[in-house]
């Protein structure tokens, strides 16, 4: 079964310049911030809803015509963003448009409605086709969703290397539908990205859990990090509960992650990259919490990780390993990551 879903028209050119025009002042803006914009690029080009599913998709489509461009400005993380309308612009214009499937993100789900019901033939290639979920974590807000068929799934599979490697498979297909003639190039990329970067970090991931003594994490975070602990067997303990990152700690929350603290002698936690330090920072001043360091879903880059041409290995490499090496008790801060690395993330900003 394919995951490309692609609109038929007889006249792809018309059926785009006929919505565009019907969307009017709408549309008339460029998306500032952006990492690239489909109208940067002359040749074919596919647009990503969420920053993991952008790199993966560039790294398939090195050495071929395809430009694949983030929808994501740069400094926002990918859940719970509302764009304005000229979004839709860039994926009507767009080849293909790479999502994270239904439910997750509404913007995108509004705009692949617009698509099908104006009968415009950009390909929609579903990261999540086939990839096995679990369910929603039991700490999770009883209020959210989730995603899948009932809705009871959590959907930040990507974080899980092995799950990851599904959604590269999907966006393979994708593009070799788009672009037949390049069919070689895509697969020899997709297997060597599948086994040099993914297959290197899952390894990279069990050794630091399998060496680690302790088998809990607190992370001053929302609730993005439980296919990582079903992944490596620890208990990832969120402080925010909902799916989306927001600043919505209740003093039950905190109460119960005083209490994790203290019962399992917690001296470090983790902290989201683009979410609020409040909750970290009250921790540290009303716990034997002495500092926190980052970690990130890979929903957003930051302008430096931009400048760098950070993608989802980069950030697991100097991002998230470290952090996990330090909370696990593995490497004292000091020790961990390149070198600097405790003195510019310890209790960030």
């Amino acid at each position: 079964m394919t995951n490309v879903t692609r609109q038929t028209t007889d006249r792809r050119g018309r059926s785009r310049r006929q919505v565009l025009a019907a969307s009017g002042g709408l549309l008339a803006s460029g998306l500032a911030g952006c990492l690239g914009g489909s109208a940067a690029s002359s040749g074919p080009t596919a647009v990503a809803s969420f920053f993991s599913f952008y790199d993966f998709g560039r790294e398939i489509a090195r050495e071929t015509p395809l430009t694949v461009e983030n929808l994501v400005p740069t400094g926002l993380h990918g859940h719970g963003w509302e764009p304005n309308a000229s979004v839709t612009r860039d994926i009507i214009e767009a080849d293909a448009f790479v999502h994270v499937g239904p439910g997750f993100q509404p913007w995108a789900d509004r705009a692949i409605q617009t698509l099908q019901d104006d009968d415009v033939d950009t390909a929609l290639i579903n990261v999540r086709e086939g990839v096995e979920l679990v369910d929603l974590a039991a700490s999770l807000d009883p209020d959210e969703e989730g995603v899948g068929e009932g809705k009871g799934k959590d959907p930040h599979f990507w974080l899980d290397p092995q799950r990851a490697a599904q959604s590269v498979d999907n966006i393979t297909e994708g593009f070799v539908d788009l672009l037949p003639d390049h069919e070689d190039t895509f697969r020899e990329n997709a297997e060597t990205y599948k086994t040099d970067v993914l297959g290197r970090i899952d390894d990279d991931y069990r050794a630091i859990f399998d060496a680690a003594e302790r088998d809990v994490v607190q992370l001053a975070a929302h609730n993005a990090f439980q296919y990582i602990g079903v992944a490596y067997g620890v208990e990832m303990r969120p402080i925010v509960t909902n799916l989306a990152a927001s600043d919505d700690v209740t003093p039950a929350d905190m109460r119960d992650a005083q209490a994790f603290i203290r019962e399992n002698d917690i001296r470090y936690i983790a902290n989201g990259v683009f979410e609020s330090r409040r909750p970290a920072r009250q921790l540290l001043a009303e716990t034997r919490v002495e500092a926190y360091f980052p970690v990130t879903p890979y929903a957003g880059v930051r302008e430096d990780w931009v400048a760098k041409e950070w993608g989802y290995e980069e950030i697991a490499d100097n991002i998230n390993m470290p952090t996990f090496e330090v909370v696990l008790g593995n490497k004292a801060p000091e020790d961990a990551g390149p070198d600097g690395w405790a003195e510019e993330w310890r209790n960030f900003e």
